[in-house]
């Protein structure tokens, strides 16, 4: 799931509105604006994350589970130290390995990706450095379609490998791609090409690296990224559906780009430790937080606007109806919406898993929780 960045507070406003009144998504601006005048007077002046939960489960989410400034709350089947996919958020793991290595000399920031895994990249790419990888500028093509429902039965066990799915997207490549470094649109292959960059470089593979550099200083006892060939999950967990099909044991097949597995207290935990430099020295430290002075693609879904929104850390800037931007980042595999945010101080942290049903979109529900938590 991707939380949009957005320059107007009505916007948000308005979903916190709608849904601590049990409301259901509007279905346009102008339905938008109806329905925001109609619950106005109900809905609490300052909702909490409690009032946001109290509406669920409903037709549109399973369950779900939230951690606020370490306490952890939820509801519907799920507990709140049930482990669950963390999809995208990945990638901000996969970004810190990266300047580490960086801060260690081992990998050169501005140094063309092809230096180090020339069999990887097209020459077409040669422009293409490690920054622009880590900050969603590197102009690759469009990831090839991922396995899905359309694929028949037992879709949500295959397997793609990272090189697999870099040479259909190359194969597939149509039409004219940015120039690097000219705008920034989110994409997956940036992870893909960072994962298998640091398993060159370091000799060994990235979940080891990940391991070592990672999970294991920062005790994280319930983060792992699972082998390509297991679809497990621990206990205890949510059990989810996709078009009544239960995917709960899935292939983790995005590595590095979204094959993490965690729990809320690990997320918490990870991202207090990055935030306050526990991960990186100060020169990469400052670069966690560093937007690229691009505008966003046009096709780029996740930053509302013009402006860029993703940070060479991996981490999205999401700004508040109070006009507070906060740091994060969303991910989504099948059964499960995921995410953390904090304010840059640390003064308020969420992390939330919710557990879409299919029908209807859980996006305002996300939104009025991160806004619910962060926004005091």
């Amino acid at each position: 799931m991707r939380l949009r960045n957005t320059a107007s507070a009505l916007a948000l406003a308005t979903a916190v509105a709608v849904v601590t009144t049990g409301a259901t998504m509007p279905a346009s601006a102008a339905d938008s604006t109806a329905a925001s005048a109609s619950t106005s007077v109900s809905a609490p002046a300052t909702p909490t994350v409690q009032d946001v939960l109290s509406r669920l489960p409903n037709g549109t989410v399973a369950g779900a589970l939230v951690r606020r400034d370490g306490v952890g709350a939820a509801v519907g089947p799920v507990s709140a130290d049930a482990y669950f996919r963390i999809g995208s958020a990945t990638k901000v793991f996969t970004n810190t390995v990266v300047l580490q290595l960086v801060a260690e000399h081992r990998l050169d920031l501005d140094a063309p990706a092809r230096r180090y895994v020339p069999d990887l990249l097209p020459a077409a790419y040669e422009g293409v450095t490690v920054r622009r990888l880590l900050d969603h500028t590197s102009g690759l093509p469009r990831p090839a379609a991922a396995p899905g429902p359309a694929d028949g039965p037992g879709w949500w066990l295959r397997s793609v490998t990272p090189r697999e799915a870099l040479r259909a997207s190359f194969e597939q490549a149509a039409g004219t791609t940015p120039a690097p470094g000219s705008v920034q649109q989110y994409n997956g292959l940036n992870s893909l090409v960072l994962g298998l960059l640091v398993e060159r470089v370091t000799g060994h593979s990235f979940g080891h690296e990940l391991e070592r550099r990672i999970i294991r200083p920062l005790q994280l006892r319930h983060t792992s990224l699972p082998a390509a060939d297991d679809p497990a999950i621990p206990a205890p967990h949510a059990q989810v559906y996709v078009d009544g099909q239960d995917v709960t044991e899935q292939s983790p097949y995005p590595w590095a780009e979204g094959g993490v597995i965690s729990t809320a207290a690990d997320l918490d935990r990870f991202l207090t430790a990055l935030f306050r430099g526990r991960l990186l020295p100060p020169a990469q430290q400052r670069l966690v937080f560093d937007i690229p002075e691009v505008s966003s693609a046009t096709t780029n879904t996740n930053c509302v606007g013009t402006e860029a929104c993703f940070s060479v850390g991996g981490l999205m800037r999401y700004e508040l109806p109070n006009h507070t931007y906060v740091w994060g980042k969303t991910g989504s595999r099948p059964g499960w919406d995921s995410g953390f945010f904090a304010t840059r101080d640390l003064r308020h942290r969420v992390v939330y898993s919710l557990n879409p049903t299919g029908n209807g979109s859980p996006l305002p529900y996300i939104q009025a929780i991160v806004t619910a938590a962060l926004g005091d």
